[in-house]
């Protein structure tokens, strides 16, 4: 019996089975990485209770491209683990501030390398560890420290997601991936992280075996489903074209 394929043929049945309650952590650092058309299709999907996991809770522009925030706007989510949960810019206010401020829903602030760190220790197998960051500040009161060597370090633990979804420049059908430039930011730990990783693919699907194995940044082990970004638009976005032109 052969290995049932990774590809899928829509973002929609990619996502049909994620149920409600599911942690999910989404890749992208401002625009790069960020699975939008996964994002669209979660949203028609329903799913309920979600657990958000991403560096931000999208964005403040016009228009919007599909974020973490319309998860949020669309009444499907119970917490967001993040390393911001405001604007960066005054001037901005993110559609996700007054869910959290009228406690719809919980944030969770996690600074940016801790973030990472936790995802990457579910990866790796590391259930928890200690860091210096945020000792001292409002983020640790309450919670365990130690001093080691004669610092204090606060103890964090691993952070395991039940899916991620990510976005690649290219992948063969086993699910190795490359990522382009700023596409390597949380999407190789979140890939590692989860027990399912959904990957939205720029170019079209090369065979197993294309890729330099010098030039996979994301093995196909971790990577569980894949759906190729139509090259036209098709209602779905932004496309590949569109990408690019960014």
């Amino acid at each position: 019996m052969g290995q049932k394929s990774k590809q899928f043929g829509s973002f929609r049945e990619s996502v049909a089975d994620i149920p409600d309650g599911s942690t999910i952590g989404f890749g992208g650092f401002a625009m790069p990485g960020v699975p939008f058309n996964l994002i669209k299709a979660l949203m028609e999907q329903g799913a309920k209770r979600l657990t958000l996991v991403g560096n931000t809770t999208g964005g403040a522009q016009q228009p919007r491209m599909p974020d973490m925030g319309m998860l949020v706007e669309n009444g499907q989510v119970a917490k967001v683990i993040c390393a911001f949960t405001a604007a960066t810019r005054p001037t901005d206010v993110l559609p996700f501030t007054k869910y959290y401020e009228s406690g719809e829903v919980e944030a969770e602030l996690v600074p940016q390398g801790t973030l990472a760190e936790r995802m990457r220790s579910a990866g790796a197998g590391v259930p928890a560890f200690y860091t210096p960051t945020a000792v001292g500040t409002e983020l640790a009161e309450g919670r365990e420290t130690r001093v080691i060597n004669g610092r204090e370090y606060l103890l964090e633990y691993a952070l395991k997601l039940d899916y991620a979804f990510i976005r690649a420049r290219t992948a063969d059908s086993f699910g190795n991936l490359r990522f382009h430039r700023a596409q390597r930011n949380f999407c190789p730990v979140m890939a590692t992280a989860a027990t399912c990783t959904i990957v939205e693919v720029d170019e079209p699907i090369l065979p197993a075996g294309a890729i330099d194995p010098d030039d996979v940044h994301t093995s196909g082990i971790f990577v569980h489903r894949l759906i190729q970004v139509p090259a036209e638009p098709d209602g779905l976005w932004p496309t590949k074209r569109q990408e690019r032109r960014r």
